[in-house]
C-alpha cells in the first residue's frame, strides 16, 4: 500500500486589500492545476482568511499525515523565520500525528527575475527592441525594510534584471528611501528616455497603490501574480521539502 503524498499548504502574506487575496488565490489555483493529484491549500499569515491554523487543522482532519508548508514570500524575513515556524510549532502540539515540513521561501530565484522581466514587457512590449532597449529605465520597487541586508537583496534583484535585459535599473521602496521619484530621477540622469516602475510584489495592494500615486506620469508594470515561473518554483520547494529527513522537519 502506497503512502498518501503530502499536502501542500501554500502560505501567502495576507492583506486588508481584497485584490491581494484574490491574486494569491489565482496563483495557488495555477499551482494546484500543475499537479491535480495532490491536495493543495491556500493559507494566509495575517489579515486574510483562511489562516494557517485553520488550514492545518483542516488538513489534519482530512487524515493527512504529512504536509509541506511553502511560504509564498519573496524574502526570508521575520514572517518566514519567526512567525510561520511559531505557528507550525503550535500546530504540531495540536496534531502530533501530522508531520509539518516548512519549505524554503521563493526568494530571488532566477526564474522570478524572468517573471519580473515578463511583466515589464507586458507593460512596454517594445522594450527589448534595438531602438528602445538601450534607453529603457526600470525602477524595481519593493516594500522596503529597516534592514539594510533586506534592501540590499532588492538591489541584487535590480542588478540581475539589468544583466538579463540590458536595461538601466534602480531600486525604490514604498516605505523607505530611495523613493520612486528619486529612482526615476536617477534613471533619467543615466539617459533613460522611457521609465517604468516594476513592482517586486506578488500581489497588488495599498503599497503598490502608493507607488503608483507617487509617480503617475510613468508606466507601472503589473505585479508578478500568477506566472508559470512561480508555479515551477513552488513545486521545486515542495519536492525539496518533502524529501527532508524526518528529524530535520520539525
Amino acid at each position: 500500500m502506497f503512502a498518501t503524498p503530502p499536502a501542500l499548504i501554500a502560505v501567502a502574506h495576507g492583506s486588508r486589500d481584497p485584490r491581494s487575496a484574490a491574486t494569491m488565490a489565482a496563483v495557488v489555483a495555477e499551482i494546484a492545476a500543475a499537479r491535480p493529484d495532490l491536495d493543495v491549500r491556500l493559507a494566509f499569515l495575517d489579515l486574510s482568511a483562511p489562516s494557517v491554523e485553520q488550514v492545518v487543522d483542516a488538513v489534519a482532519a482530512q487524515g493527512h499525515t504529512h504536509a509541506v508548508v511553502a511560504p509564498l514570500l519573496l524574502g526570508s524575513a521575520f514572517h518566514a523565520r519567526v512567525d510561520l515556524p511559531g505557528l507550525l510549532d503550535a500546530a504540531r502540539a495540536r496534531h502530533p500525528q501530522l508531520r509539518l515540513t516548512q519549505a524554503d521561501v521563493l526568494g530571488p530565484d532566477p526564474r522570478l527575475i524572468g517573471a519580473l522581466r515578463d511583466r515589464v514587457l507586458d507593460a512596454a512590449p517594445n522594450a527589448l527592441s534595438r531602438n528602445l532597449g538601450r534607453r529603457l529605465g526600470v525602477a524595481v520597487a519593493a516594500v522596503g525594510s529597516s534592514s539594510a541586508a533586506a534592501n540590499a537583496r532588492t538591489a541584487d534583484v535590480a542588478r540581475r534584471l539589468a544583466l538579463l535585459t540590458g536595461w538601466h535599473t534602480e531600486i525604490c521602496f514604498a516605505t523607505t528611501e530611495p523613493t520612486v521619484t528619486a529612482a526615476i530621477s536617477r534613471l533619467r540622469a543615466r539617459g533613460a528616455d522611457q521609465v517604468l516602475v516594476a513592482p517586486w510584489f506578488l500581489a497588488p495592494g495599498l503599497l503598490t497603490d502608493r507607488l503608483a500615486a507617487a509617480a503617475p506620469e510613468v508606466l507601472h508594470a503589473n505585479v508578478i501574480g500568477p506566472h508559470s515561473a512561480l508555479t515551477d518554483i513552488a513545486w521545486d520547494r515542495f519536492d525539496a521539502a518533502r524529501s527532508t529527513p524526518l528529524a530535520l522537519s520539525a
